[in-house]
C-alpha cells in the first residue's frame, strides 16, 4: 500500500512536512503536490508554527517529477499539462514565501523538483551520502519551474551549468555552490537539523519574518537612497514594537526574551 504524498507532523512550535512515498524515491506526483501545498498553507496561518522542517521518508529525498505521472502529461494537451505545472509552480512558490524560517533536511538522491524543494528553503542541511541532479534536458525538458529559486541560490553562472549539464553534484560541491549550508555524516542529519532549528527558535517570530521579507524586498535593488530609507523605516518599526521592546530590555536585564522562554517549554520542545 503506498503511503500519503506528504504528512504533517507537529512537535511543539516546530512543524514537519515529510515526503513520504518512499516506494517511488518520494517522487513529486500531482497528489503530493496538492498535499505538500496544503501542509503549507496550513502552516501559513498557524500562529503556533514558529519553524518549519522539510524532510523524507526513506533513503532518498526526492527523485522529482513522477515518471509515470510524465507518461500520462506527454500524451495530454498543453492546457493540461499547463494547469499540472502551475499546481506545481505555486506549491513552490508557498515553501519559498513563507513568513516562518524553513530548513531542509536531505539525505540520498535530490533530483529535478527535489533539488527546486531544497533551493526553496531557506536552509538546507544534507548527509555527506546526498546528490542533487537536474536531468531534465537529457529528457528533452528543462527545469523551468525550478529555475528562478536556483538561480537565488546558486547565482546565474552555477545554476546555468547545473541546468545545462545535467550532471551529479554530491553533497560537498553543493555545499561549495551554495545549494546547501552544512554537510554532515548519514547518522548526524536529524541532530544537525534539530541544532539549526533550535537556534532559529532563540529569535522572536516577528523579526524572522521580517529578516525574510527584507531580503525578498531587498535582495534586487540598487542600493540608493530609496533602499537606505528603506531599511531605516523597517529597523524603526521594529525597534518600536512589541516584541522588539521585549528583546532590548530583556537584554537589558539579562533575562531571556518571551519567545526564548516560550520555546524552551514542553509545549515547543525540540
Amino acid at each position: 500500500m503506498q503511503s500519503a504524498g506528504a504528512r504533517l507532523d507537529r512537535s511543539g512550535c516546530v512543524a514537519t512536512i515529510t515526503l513520504d512515498r518512499p516506494e517511488t524515491r518520494n517522487a513529486l506526483d500531482a497528489g503530493t503536490v496538492d498535499e505538500l501545498s496544503g501542509h503549507l498553507r496550513s502552516i501559513a496561518a498557524d500562529p503556533d508554527v514558529r519553524v518549519v522542517e522539510l524532510a523524507a521518508a526513506g533513503t532518498c529525498f526526492s527523485a522529482g517529477a513522477d515518471l509515470r505521472a510524465m507518461r500520462s502529461m506527454g500524451a495530454a494537451r498543453v492546457e493540461q499539462n499547463l494547469g499540472d505545472s502551475r499546481r506545481f509552480v505555486e506549491m513552490l512558490r508557498l515553501l519559498h514565501s513563507l513568513s516562518k524560517p524553513t530548513v531542509a533536511r536531505v539525505q540520498g538522491a535530490a533530483i529535478g523538483g527535489g533539488v527546486g524543494l531544497v533551493a526553496c528553503c531557506d536552509i538546507a542541511v544534507a548527509s555527506d551520502e546526498a546528490f542533487f541532479r537536474l536531468s531534465e534536458v537529457q529528457l528533452g525538458l528543462v527545469p523551468a519551474m525550478v529555475g528562478p529559486y536556483l538561480i537565488e541560490a546558486l547565482g546565474v553562472r552555477m545554476a546555468k551549468r547545473l541546468m545545462l549539464t545535467g550532471e551529479r553534484i554530491d553533497a560537498r560541491k553543493a555545499a561549495q555552490w551554495g545549494l546547501v549550508h552544512e554537510v554532515v555524516a548519514p547518522d548526524q542529519l536529524a541532530e544537525a537539523t534539530g541544532a539549526v532549528i533550535r537556534r532559529l527558535l532563540r529569535g522572536a517570530p516577528g523579526a524572522l519574518a521580517t529578516c525574510k521579507a527584507l531580503v525578498a524586498e531587498i535582495s534586487d535593488r540598487p542600493l540608493d537612497d530609496a533602499l537606505r530609507k528603506r531599511t531605516a523605516q523597517i529597523l524603526a518599526d521594529r525597534r518600536s514594537s512589541e516584541e522588539g521592546r521585549a528583546g532590548v530590555r530583556s537584554f537589558l536585564d539579562k533575562s531571556r526574551p518571551p519567545w526564548a522562554r516560550a520555546a524552551a517549554t514542553p509545549s515547543c520542545d525540540r
